[in-house]
Order: C-alpha cells, then sequence, then structure tokens
C-alpha cells in the first residue's frame, strides 16, 4: 500500500510551521505554489495594535466606561462607605469635601486598618482610613503610562484631574478593560481579512 505524499505544512501566512506568530498578516504563500494569484498583504502590524492598545488615554477609557463619580465624606462612617462600595459594586470611593477631592478610601483601607486593628466600622470615620492626598493622572495620560504608576505605587485606582477639576476615576481593571478591546478588535480583523481574502 502506497502511502499519500502531503505538501510541506505552512502555516496561515505562508510561512514553516514555527513557535511564533509573525508581526506581518500576509497571504498564504501555498495559494501561490498552487497557481493562485497571491492575496494582498494586510496593512496591520499586530505589534503596531498592541502598541495603540496602551497608547489609549484616560480620555478613551472614561469616554468608554461612563464619568460617574461615587464619593463620600470624609466624615461619614466607614460602615457606610463599605455599604456604599457593596451597592455599586466597586472597590474604592473618592472622598470629597466641598466637592474637593480630599482622599480615597478603599476595601484593602478597611481590611488593613479596620478589621485587622479590631475596631469598628461604626465608629471609626472615613477620613482616618482613607488615603490622603491620593495620586492623580490627566485625561491625556495612556494607558500604559497609568499602568505603570499604579504598579510603581501599588495602587488600584487613579482620579482624574484636568486642571483642578475632577473628571472620573480608572481602575486598574478598566485598564485591563482597554487592552483587552483592543486586542478583541485586532482578533476580529484578522478573522475578517482571512475569511473574505
Amino acid at each position: 500500500m502506497t502511502l499519500p505524499v502531503f505538501p510541506e505544512r505552512m502555516n496561515f501566512v505562508g510561512e514553516r510551521t514555527a513557535n511564533r506568530v509573525p508581526d506581518v498578516v500576509s497571504a498564504p504563500c501555498l495559494q501561490e505554489r498552487q497557481g493562485y494569484s497571491a492575496m494582498k498583504r494586510l496593512p496591520l502590524r499586530l505589534s503596531d495594535r498592541r502598541k495603540r492598545a496602551v497608547l489609549d488615554t484616560v480620555h478613551s477609557v472614561l469616554e468608554n466606561k461612563g464619568r460617574d463619580i461615587v464619593s463620600i465624606s470624609p466624615t461619614a462612617t466607614v460602615y457606610e462607605a463599605i455599604a456604599e462600595m457593596a451597592e455599586r459594586g466597586i472597590g474604592a470611593l473618592l472622598v470629597l469635601s466641598d466637592r474637593n477631592l480630599v482622599g480615597i478610601v478603599s476595601e484593602r483601607d478597611y481590611a488593613r486598618k479596620v478589621i485587622l486593628q479590631g475596631r469598628s466600622s461604626k465608629e471609626t470615620r472615613v477620613e482616618e482610613i482613607m488615603t490622603p492626598a491620593p495620586i492623580t493622572v490627566t485625561p491625556g495620560h495612556t494607558v500604559d503610562e497609568c499602568m505603570r504608576i499604579m504598579t510603581d505605587n501599588r495602587i488600584r485606582h487613579l482620579p482624574v484631574m484636568d486642571q483642578g477639576e475632577l473628571k472620573g476615576v480608572v481602575s486598574i481593571g478598566d485598564l485591563v478593560k482597554a487592552i483587552i478591546s483592543s486586542q478583541a478588535y485586532t482578533i476580529d480583523q484578522l478573522h475578517t481579512y482571512i475569511r473574505t481574502g
């Protein structure tokens, strides 16, 4: 019995199978070998899309997530702050006094400064455990810059200020979502390119 001879395996960009994804998506060379006209190169570089994801600005992130500001007074109790976080499904609240940003309070603050110290959340005020003068960013900061700030300072939320006015807040989850959304767009573009030829 004679075994069939299969052509050399090629990956979807016409290169020999290898453990890497090429930076540029091009037409399959196998089609050229079979006499078909080569498909046009797709002018989309994967590395460019990845770079664009981290170069998106805080402004675009806020446009996608919304600019709602959930805040609490520094004189409110920690219990009220935690109840508000639970109701909203968020991990931190901005602390405002006379519309001015004076701090930020998070679930982490509650765990470390109330629970672990045996304090009562109903008798402890937000101003006693909040992080005063929090690090802020502007709408012009990029996703990459925000990620670096969060990593370097071990924080998860960044209030957004523009010329002294509070514009919103971005969390590490918002930034990760922005990057994933950009990558999903890239994948969708590649699928469309392959299907339509």
